[in-house]
C-alpha cells in the first residue's frame, strides 16, 4: 500500500513570504507616507522665501541730508524788566562760634573746585575775620582798595555789606549780631552771583531768609 505522503504543517511563524529575499540581504523596512513637511530654512547662500523687510534705519548721513526739528535757541541776555536769576543757597550747620572757621573751610572747597580768589565775598555778623581786623589797621583806603582790585578773596563786616560789591559767591558766617544778621542776609542774597553760602544755625537760617530757602 502506497504511503501518503502527510500534509505538511503551517506554523504561525512560517505563515507568507521571508523578509529575506533571495540575495541574502534584509529588506528594507517599509516608512510611513510622509505628509507636509514645513520649509527647510534657507541654507547660507541660498535664497530663501521673500520676508518682508525692516524699515531701513538711517544712518547719520541721511539723518543730516533730512532736516529735522529745530533746535531750541540758547538762551540770550533776559529782556529788560525780566526778573534776575537767584544764586542758590547752601547751609552749612554751624554755631556762632564756629560759624568762622566753617567759611574758612567753605572757602578752602570753593578754590579747591576751581573757583578764583576774587570771585569770593566772605560776610562776617558778629565779630569781624582776623585778615579783615588786620587791614583795617592799615587805614580804610588801603583795605577797600583791596576789596576794589578783586584778585583774591575779600573779607567784610556785615556792617559794610552796602559797600562791598557784587561777586559770583558770597559766604556768609553768622557768628553773632542777631539784628545785624536778620538785616544782611537779604543783602548778601542780592550779592551773590549764583552761590550764596551761609554758615549758621539751620533753623535761625531758615526764619531770616523764610520761604526763599
Amino acid at each position: 500500500m502506497p504511503l501518503i505522503p502527510e500534509e505538511p504543517q503551517i506554523h504561525e511563524s512560517a505563515q507568507g513570504p521571508r523578509a529575506t529575499p533571495a540575495s541574502g540581504r534584509t529588506a528594507p523596512t517599509p516608512r510611513p507616507v510622509p505628509g507636509p513637511r514645513p520649509a527647510a530654512p534657507p541654507r547660507p547662500g541660498r535664497p530663501g522665501p521673500a520676508r518682508p523687510m525692516p524699515p531701513a534705519q538711517r544712518t547719520p548721513r541721511d539723518a543730516a541730508a533730512k532736516p529735522g526739528p529745530a533746535a531750541p535757541a540758547a538762551p540770550g541776555p533776559a529782556a529788560s524788566g525780566a526778573p534776575a536769576s537767584v544764586p542758590q543757597i547752601q547751609l552749612i550747620p554751624a554755631s556762632a562760634e564756629g560759624a568762622l572757621d566753617a567759611a574758612e573751610e567753605a572757602v578752602d572747597l570753593l578754590l579747591d573746585s576751581g573757583r578764583a580768589p576774587g570771585e569770593v565775598l566772605v560776610i562776617s555778623t558778629g565779630d569781624p575775620h582776623p585778615w579783615a581786623a588786620h587791614e583795617l589797621s592799615f587805614g580804610e583806603a588801603s583795605y577797600w582798595a583791596q576789596h576794589d582790585a578783586g584778585d583774591d578773596v575779600f573779607y567784610a563786616d556785615a556792617a559794610a555789606l552796602d559797600r562791598a560789591k557784587s561777586r559770583p559767591v558770597v559766604v556768609v558766617a553768622l557768628n553773632g549780631g542777631e539784628e545785624t544778621a536778620v538785616a544782611a542776609l537779604p543783602t548778601a542774597l542780592t550779592r551773590a552771583g549764583t552761590l550764596l553760602i551761609v554758615c549758621g544755625d539751620p533753623q535761625r537760617i531758615n526764619s531770616m531768609l523764610g520761604a526763599g530757602v
